[in-house]
Order: structure tokens, then sequence, then C-alpha cells
């Protein structure tokens, strides 16, 4: 067998990622090696962390990027915060709630689940009276943003109502970084874990984490040793948080993936933080506009529903896979399909970062509606890419 480079296609990015990267962040990757203790690296580190403060919307001194995906952030801030013994109450309204518990009970401790229907929003009452049943419980955690229903929970309240009971949050902000507002301080979350492949539109492979003084207490006075040596904050904060020359060797940092980590940053910043948000839900009201020509319907409700991740109902009788295949054999156009008690019911279209852009809502709709007119699906209209133009083109 003769192997050569590899040269994937060009596809156009509208999943539940990655997204689309910009030419800028890709030629960062392309960037001259250096050391990761080298002076100029640790210079640009310190950089990466005030950016991730403007984006998480925080003070948090413990403001980093982990050297690893997003599971890994998620994986940070359990093994970090929770001890054998241990209780955790998880909300769990999709795939990602599910993860959560797999987390707390690899720690060595309960997870005591309030569970709601996939494609709606954490039940603050049904948390409220979880907290008040169990009030020795350490954590209240959840999900912002549920990937696998398009779904945003009320982080505030949620974070009040654990306030109230004395328990730390930790928080799932991986779809919702960059494209809705997350609030850190003003929210009063103790522990929260990002990606960069979606919103933020990097390269997959690097994890922004931020953690509260309040947490930083806890994983201080812990009884036992953090079960991961690799995620152990107490280890990184030497490579991260020591000054200059006095920073501690911890593991070689992806070099090059943090270049572009803060390329895109860099780039959100420019654009300002504020103004990312108004765009992701600006190409949502066009895409909804076009789904709903065709009579397609979004599952969540309106009051709740994210911008960036739209989780679309499959019409009866249409082969989701199929439709899927050939938006990107004809088309380039990737989408998801549906996870969990969703699969084979739902396709869900990505809006983050870099691919949201009236150009991504346009070719997707265009595509969609060839595709499904082909197969013979039953559409109630036409023209799906001018009723999204038709609010892309406001001012």
């Amino acid at each position: 067998m003769t192997v050569s480079s590899f040269n994937p296609p060009s596809r156009m990015l509208m999943g539940p990622g990655p997204s689309d990267i910009h030419s800028r962040v890709l030629q960062a990757l392309g960037r001259p090696v250096i050391g990761h203790l080298d002076p100029e690296f640790i210079l640009m580190m310190d950089e990466i962390k005030g950016l991730l403060h403007y984006t998480f919307q925080t003070t948090n001194q413990m403001t980093l990027p982990v050297s690893a995906p997003g599971s890994a952030g998620m994986e940070s801030c359990f093994v970090n915060l929770v001890e054998p013994g241990d209780s955790v109450i998880v909300c769990i309204n999709g795939v990602f709630g599910m993860r959560m518990v797999e987390n707390v009970e690899r720690c060595g401790a309960t997870a005591i689940t309030v569970n709601d229907e996939w494609g709606t929003p954490i039940d603050l009452n049904k948390l409220e009276d979880t907290i008040k049943a169990n009030p020795d419980a350490k954590a209240v955690a959840f999900v912002h943003a549920e990937t696998s229903t398009g779904v945003q929970s009320d982080a505030a309240a949620i974070s009040k109502l654990a306030q109230a009971g004395d328990m730390l949050t930790i928080m799932d902000a991986v779809t919702s970084l960059g494209g809705t507002p997350v609030m850190i301080d003003e929210w009063k979350i103790d522990a929260c874990y990002s990606g960069t492949q979606k919103c933020l539109s990097c390269v997959p492979g690097i994890s922004p984490v931020t953690f509260s003084d309040r947490a930083l207490d806890v994983i201080r006075k812990r009884n036992h040793k953090v079960q991961s040596w690799f995620l152990d904050m107490n280890l990184i904060m030497g490579y991260w948080s020591s000054e200059g020359a006095t920073r501690s060797y911890h593991h070689t940092a992806p070099v090059n993936a943090l270049y572009a980590l803060h390329e895109s940053l860099v780039m959100l910043k420019d654009e300002g933080i504020e103004n990312a948000w108004k765009r992701h839900q600006k190409n949502h009201n066009g895409l909804k506009a076009g789904l709903e020509t065709l009579g397609l319907d979004l599952i969540v409700d309106e009051s709740c529903r994210l911008p960036q991740l739209n989780a679309i109902k499959v019409p009866e009788g249409i082969d989701e896979a199929l439709v899927r295949r050939r938006m990107l054999s004809d088309f380039g156009i990737e989408i998801g399909a549906g996870l969990g008690a969703l699969a084979g019911k739902v396709w869900r279209i990505g809006l983050m970062g870099q691919s949201s852009t009236p150009r991504h809502v346009t070719l997707c709709l265009a595509a969609l509606e060839g595709v499904l007119s082909d197969i013979g699906a039953p559409l109630k209209g036409n023209d799906a890419a001018g009723a999204a133009q038709k609010i892309l083109l406001q001012a």
C-alpha cells in the first residue's frame, strides 16, 4: 500500500462542531515552534489568560486553556472539586448532563440527578426542591447550552439556587462561550469549562476553563489527591500562574495550537463579544425564517433556544441520514445527526463562530431545500434562502 500526504476535502462545517476556521487562525498554526517555557511564549500565555478573562467575563486568576479537548475541561472541574464520599446534584436534559454523572461517579462520589425532558431547559422548581432535599450536596452541575438539543438553561437562576444552598456551581459552556452571554463573575459560577472548536472557531483539542477563588480554596483543602495527575490544578497553577522565570514545568503545552487560540481570541476581542452575540442571534433568525418557509420546525421553544445550535425536527417518512449524506456529497456542507433520545429524529445545524455568517445560512438553506425537493419531501413553500435574506439584509 502506498501512503501519501493527507489532503482533506474542503467542507462547510455546519454541524455541532468543529466550526469553520478563519485563515488568520490557520496561518497562526504554521508559525515557528518555540519552547513552551520560552520567555516569548510565556508572554503569549499571559495574553491568552487576559483574553479568556474577557471571553468568560471574569477576573478569576485561575483562567486558562487545558491542553486537551472539552471533555478534559469537564474532567478538570470534577476531579479537582469532587472527592470520594461527596454528593453532587447533576441536572440532566441531554447527553452532556449524562456525561457529568459519569464524572461524578468516577470521582467516587454520588450523583443526585434532576431529570428534564430533552429539548427543554432545566426546571428551576425541581432543582430547588432537590437542593432543599439534599443540603449536604457539595455542588450543582449543569449544562448551560446543551449541544445535543439546542436548548439553553437559565444559568444565573441555577447559580442563585446553588448559592442559597451554599453549594458550588460547575457549568458546561462548551457551546455557549463566544456565541451567547457567559457571565462568570456576574452569575457567580465557581467552575466552568468550554471548548475551542465551536463559537471560538479554533482548532479542536483545547479546553478553556475558569475557577473562582472559592473553588481554588476547595481544591487547596482537599483530603485526597486529585485522581488525575495531568489535570491536577494544584500542579497546573505552577505553570500558568507563577511569575516569569519561576514557572515550573508541568507538561509540554501544544505550542502551535495555543498560537491558534491566541489568534482566535484576538479576533473575538476585535469584533467585540457583544457584537459576536448579536451576530449569532441575527444569523439564527435568518435560518429560522428559511426553515419556516419550508415548513420545518425547531424542537426547542423560542424562549430557551440556542442561536448557534439548531435542532430541526425531521419530517415524517424522511430518511434523515440520506439528507445529511446528500448535503455532504452534493454540496460539501456538513450538518449533524441527533444524539441519544433524538437519534434519527433531528438534524443539528450549527451556526458557530466563523460558521455563523449570512453566506453559511443562505447556502445551507438552498442546499437543504434542494435535497428535500429532490427526494420528494413535502415542503410548505420554497425559496428558503430568499426568506432568510430578508432578515439578514436588515441593518
